[in-house]
């Protein structure tokens, strides 16, 4: 039996995937900051809740430890993230954005997946099919960011981009620090979400389907790869 946990899961992408993997057959922790949210989510979907906040690192340390506890992990879904949006669903462009603004969005994009990450790269590493997807974004891609045929280019925003292109740089970094393990990083497609005030064209079911792929890669599948559905992507 897979045991994965997802983080942000109890809406979303994160939900999506948790009940298409359970589906799969695996054992899945909805990992959620909020616990009466995340114990609905679990309840509804037949998985596990751990009560899980990526910007804390006590909460962390407790959902580690619960998590081995309960036997270990094969596979980690880095998928809790934030963009900062305004009333109207405006983001703060390169004139207005603050360091603050720029912080609360690495800390939960950029230093939430470090926390998480190493956390549980010790119960990872005893699986004998360890797994990490990254859940990243194509306005990541500082080729499509930079090219003006393509519709990211005309993005207003500053840090999400950045947050997710680091996200990018971790991906390629601890896929070869750990060759072991299975380390992609996906983009599940402008999918609509509360993240981007629900302005996205795909459904939850089609954005979650290239997450729930790469959760399933085995041993000899890709890793250190920047991928969608159709296939890899440009860095």
């Amino acid at each position: 039996m897979t045991t994965t946990l997802i983080t942000g899961a109890n809406k979303g992408l994160g939900f999506e995937a948790a009940r298409q993997l359970v589906a799969a057959g695996h054992t899945v922790y909805i990992g959620a900051r909020d616990t009466a949210r995340g114990r609905l989510a679990a309840e509804q979907l037949g998985a596990r809740f751990v009560q899980l906040d990526v910007t804390d690192d006590a909460s962390v340390q407790a959902a580690a430890k619960t998590v081995e506890a309960d036997g270990g992990l094969d596979v980690l879904v880095n998928n809790a993230g934030i963009e900062l949006r305004g009333e109207d669903n405006s983001v703060p462009g390169a004139a207005d954005l603050t360091a603050d603004q720029m912080r609360t969005v690495f800390d939960t994009n950029v230093f939430g997946l470090v926390r998480v990450t190493h956390a549980f790269l010790p119960l990872l590493r005893r699986s004998a099919a360890p797994v990490v997807v990254n859940v990243g974004s194509g306005l990541g891609s500082l080729t499509r960011l930079s090219d003006p045929d393509h519709p990211g280019y005309a993005y207003p925003g500053v840090a999400y981009p950045a947050s997710k292109t680091t996200v990018n740089a971790l991906t390629v970094q601890y896929a070869k620090a750990f060759p072991q393990l299975r380390i992609n990083a996906v983009e599940p497609g402008f999918t609509a979400t509360d993240l981007n005030g629900r302005t996205g064209v795909q459904t939850v079911e089609q954005g979650a389907e290239i997450i729930v792929r790469m959760a399933q890669a085995g041993p000899d599948g890709p890793t250190g790869t920047y991928v969608d559905a159709a296939g890899p992507l440009p860095w």
